[in-house]
């Protein structure tokens, strides 16, 4: 498991979809994960602290855990298959640990209410992790780890990265940089 932070949500200018960007906590890899406009927001409202009238689902649930006894430890980005992420919300609860599977939206909006640690499996990572150098152009992973400048990709395989290519493409690295100055 990798312990990831949301970097920020974006939406596409070509198709108007959402995206969460994680980034690794220990290192520049981003794991970019496609959401619907609702859990957008729901994670949105939290991060900026926006106040709303009444609970939004994702607080209910936490009020619901909260009354059961239970406590949120930690949520897990834990698959990718066929596009798809799937996830795991992690509740302590009389001394046993459940784990309820769940959509990753779902889990980053409870997981930013109930303030835990959001990881993501490295087999996750790997298969859609993007690494990027000082231009915000994708790296590939080279022998031993070490990040290597990208090979030109099959046509194959930019189809199957097509989704991402307009939110990868308009990372801003030095938006970045000043987010994490201010931390």
């Amino acid at each position: 498991m990798i312990e990831m932070s949301i970097e920020s949500i974006r939406v596409s200018l070509m198709n108007y979809q959402r995206v969460v960007i994680l980034k690794e906590k220990s290192s520049d890899r981003y794991l970019p994960i496609w959401i619907g406009p609702a859990e957008a927001d729901a994670i949105a409202v939290r991060l900026q602290e926006v106040a709303v009238a009444r609970p939004l689902t994702h607080d209910l649930l936490r009020s619901v855990i909260d009354a059961l006894g239970g406590s949120v430890s930690h949520i897990i980005v834990n698959d990718l298959a066929n596009d798809t992420f799937f996830a795991k919300i992690y509740v302590d609860l009389d001394g046993k640990t459940l784990e309820i599977d769940s959509r990753p939206s779902d889990a980053l909006a409870l997981a930013v209410r109930a303030q835990v640690p959001i990881y993501a499996e490295e087999t996750v990572l790997e298969k859609a992790g993007v690494r990027l150098d000082q231009e915000g152009q994708p790296l590939e992973e080279g022998a031993g780890g070490e990040p290597e400048a990208t090979k030109e990709a099959t046509e194959e395989e930019l189809e199957k990265l097509s989704p991402f290519r307009d939110v990868i493409e308009s990372l801003d690295l030095e938006d970045f940089d000043k987010r994490s100055s201010e931390s």
